[in-house]
């Protein structure tokens, strides 16, 4: 049973260090996406990469993240330190940065890929148990949602940014990589600067994170969130698939960037507000329409053809993330212990790592081998196998 979600007192406002965190994911969102939005085409076209190469590079990138927040979360359980641990993250993840622009293979950008991915699974679960302890009793959901949509509006800012440069540049894809550097220093300069660790979050007492022990006390509640996100997570490969997706259909090379801005644009604007309202409503029921709108955003980019089907099933895309993302990360705070937060976020990102790994190698295959649809059908079905064990989950762990 998940405990009572306490209400906020009318006085509680989200404190400054949440809103810090939340500008510091939006810089480094924005340099990322810069980045993002023009690679699986560089890939492709520029360094000859296959789309099923392209499925294993995001696929192992995302889960190797997802593998080093396990570890990094449990670390900050362990020392109290979650702002360091966070820092260190944003700071690899900004190093990496340069090496983009001056790649002169796909073995350089593969690499400095798995390099900023490492940067954001050392910094994910202390960011995620940080906020959660620096949230007022109530607001986790808002909390949660504020972060999400600061992050997202860096992520659709930055594939704009990227059009204006590729225009400016006469789509030098390189020329636009090496600008992406910037906002990832702002970010690591300002949680250098502005984030601090919640006053309560001394070192706990020692003991041996990751053991048998201590995720015996992770509730049965965790782990059914965690294996219905799993689900979920095989039905939303990376989004670099839009992007080709949108390549496939005609899009100019300089206006591709615009499928992310849309998709981020929804995100961004649905996030805080389901957050707030996640906080007021049943939570599994918001869930439950989150994964609807996934089923239907991959049936649409499947059926529907020519640009509108795509801008239709891109911005469906994004609302399915704006009424998810936020809402899986506050259920988790709901149900881990306070002082086992860091490792819940650690392993609930692990799962979803490997799931994502699933999810893009499945779904680069299926596109090489069947075309699109067959990707897009697939994502769909695992979608709805997802609303099943969410009714599952609803039926045996009281979800508020």
């Amino acid at each position: 049973m998940t405990p009572p979600r306490p209400n906020a007192p009318a006085s509680a406002r989200l404190p400054p260090g949440i809103w810090a965190l939340g500008f510091v994911s939006m810089l480094m969102d924005i340099s990322s996406e810069m980045i993002h939005a023009l690679l699986p085409l560089y890939m492709v076209g520029a360094l000859g990469a296959s789309t099923l190469a392209v499925g294993l590079i995001e696929g192992i990138a995302e889960a190797t993240a997802s593998i080093t927040k396990v570890f990094s979360g449990a670390l900050s359980d362990k020392l109290g330190k979650r702002k360091l641990l966070a820092a260190i993250g944003y700071g690899l993840a900004a190093c990496s940065k340069p090496v983009f622009p001056l790649a002169g293979s796909l073995g350089w950008v593969v690499a400095a890929r798995f390099v900023d991915r490492i940067g954001k699974g050392i910094r994910g679960a202390p960011r995620d148990a940080l906020i959660a302890d620096l949230a007022p009793p109530g607001l986790r959901g808002a909390a949660f949602g504020l972060r999400q949509s600061l992050d997202t509006a860096g992520a659709f800012m930055g594939p704009l940014i990227a059009i204006g440069l590729m225009a400016l540049f006469d789509d030098d894809i390189r020329r636009v990589f090496g600008w992406a550097v910037l906002p990832a220093v702002a970010a690591f300069a300002l949680i250098v600067l502005a984030v601090h660790d919640a006053p309560h979050r001394a070192a706990d007492t020692p003991r041996a994170p990751l053991s048998r022990a201590e995720l015996a006390k992770l509730p049965a509640a965790y782990w059914w969130v965690v294996g219905v996100s799993a689900v979920f997570t095989v039905a939303r490969f990376s989004e670099a698939f839009l992007v080709l997706r949108a390549q496939e259909l005609g899009v100019a090379l300089m206006l591709i960037p615009a499928v992310l801005v849309l998709m981020n644009v929804v995100y961004s604007l649905t996030s805080y507000p389901v957050g707030l309202l996640a906080d007021r409503v049943h939570r599994g029921t918001l869930l439950a329409l989150g994964f609807a709108v996934l089923v239907a955003a991959d049936l649409v980019l499947a059926l529907v053809g020519g640009i509108p089907g795509l801008a239709l099933g891109v911005a469906l895309w994004g609302l399915h993330m704006g009424m998810t993302q936020g809402l899986l990360a506050a259920l988790v705070a709901d149900v881990a212990p306070a002082t086992l937060r860091g490792t819940a976020f650690g392993v609930f990102n692990l799962v979803g790592g490997v799931a994502l790994l699933v999810a893009s190698v499945l779904a680069g295959g299926l596109w090489d081998a069947f075309g699109s649809q067959a990707t897009f059908f697939c994502g769909a079905a695992f979608a709805a196998l997802a609303l099943v064990g969410l009714a599952l989950l609803r039926h045996r762990v009281a979800l508020r």
